[in-house]
């Protein structure tokens, strides 16, 4: 999946645990970052890519990216797999840890759960695209759904373009229609918190 369905799968994916466990009380600056983690966590898996935007915006991150990627067995290995998003949610429970201290009223675990629940969705985005993922390394099997590879989403074509991202955006109108007063209580406790 491209960039921009792996962020809206991410903040989707967000809001239908959110929704359904709602946290009280959660204040603005929690609420934020949570947001931006989420997203984060919605591309971190591409870091095996030399060229993920995550590389691009640093100085000389193209040779860390090629670098991290040959560590990591490539494109759709480690990271695209259990093992991968146990050790990415341990790193970045440790760092969240060392920042505490400094992030004042945010609360890091809500912070990490956002984050993990983006690296989610990646993970299980990915799985309906025709290379599938090896969740389940080092069984070096990939899996797709649905089983037929065929029936596979083609990254960047228009099944995805015409399909899978207009299917979110529908999910995150449903969403928003289903629990409009939830959400309209949820952002005046929000707003009244910080």
């Amino acid at each position: 999946m491209t960039g921009k369905t792996h962020d809206l799968a991410a903040i989707t994916a967000l809001g239908i645990v959110f929704l359904s466990n709602p946290v009280d009380p959660l204040r603005l600056s929690t609420a934020i970052v949570c947001i931006i983690a989420n997203l984060i966590g919605g591309i971190t898996p591409d870091i095996d890519q030399p060229t993920a935007p995550f590389w691009r915006n640093l100085p000389i991150g193209n040779i860390f990216g090629r670098t991290f990627g040959k560590l990591s067995g490539g494109h759709r290995f480690l990271t695209h797999s259990l093992l991968g998003a146990a050790l990415i949610g341990f790193a970045v429970h440790w760092l969240l840890v060392f920042f505490t201290p400094v992030m004042g009223h945010i609360d890091t675990g809500y912070v990490w759960w956002a984050f993990m629940i983006g690296l989610a969705s990646h993970l299980l985005m990915d799985m309906f695209t025709k290379e599938g993922v090896p969740l389940f390394i080092p069984i070096p099997i990939k899996l797709g759904f649905p089983p037929i590879k065929a029936l596979r989403v083609t990254t960047d074509h228009w099944v995805e373009h015409l399909v899978v991202f207009p299917g979110l955006l529908a999910i995150n109108g449903l969403l928003v229609a289903t629990h409009y007063q939830q959400i309209l209580e949820i952002l005046r406790r929000v707003g009244s918190s910080h």
